[in-house]
């Protein structure tokens, strides 16, 4: 047998039984993508009973975004925040997708999640919402935070730890940091000057 060149040009052959075989295979594909599709939309039908409606997000509310799948560097992931932000949300991909404003420091994470990953932020009047710390700042590839001043100083081993206030947190997030930790060195300077 030799192809034609020109299939276009080759006459029509009538050969009924492949034309049945066709009109055959045509008609049970037709079928079993129908039941399939039905299938599925009854499968969907039982899950959604059991499913809760997902809240409305809207473009500007903020979210906290479950720390789940997200890789922290944490001492121990049982004390790590199940929880991280609040982020506004950017766009509403669909009812169910929301693209997040991240802040530098995650910017390895596609923005985009899904509603089960997320819950929204709910203020109480009783309880004001608590002002939001600025995101630490990246220096060299490592993640930073800007010191507010040093308060006091102690001597652990062969070196000092100083007591410090971090710029836009309270007073109970003051911690003891060792002196190689502290970039800015005028900092210590104007401690030990006082």
């Amino acid at each position: 047998y030799q192809p034609p060149i020109f299939p276009s040009l080759e006459s029509e052959v009538a050969v009924p039984s492949a034309h049945a075989f066709v009109q055959r295979c045509h008609r049970t594909w037709t079928r079993a993508r129908e039941t399939l599709l039905q299938v599925g939309a009854r499968t969907k039908a039982k899950a959604d009973r059991h499913r809760s409606r997902p809240p409305v997000y809207v473009v500007g509310s903020k979210v906290w975004l479950s720390t789940k799948n997200i890789p922290l560097r944490s001492v121990s992931n049982k004390l790590a925040p199940k929880f991280i932000g609040p982020f506004p949300v950017t766009k509403i991909i669909s009812p169910v997708a929301v693209r997040l404003k991240l802040p530098p420091v995650y910017r390895r994470i596609h923005p985009v999640f899904h509603v089960s990953k997320i819950k929204p932020v709910f203020f109480a009047h009783i309880n004001p919402p608590v002002p939001v710390p600025p995101p630490p700042r990246l220096v060299d590839g490592e993640t930073t935070y800007s010191v507010n001043r040093i308060l006091d100083s102690r001597r652990r081993g062969r070196g000092y730890q100083y007591l410090v206030d971090w710029e836009g947190y309270g007073p109970e997030e003051r911690s003891w940091v060792p002196a190689r930790d502290i970039l800015d060195h005028s900092l210590i300077d104007d401690y030990n000057q006082q």
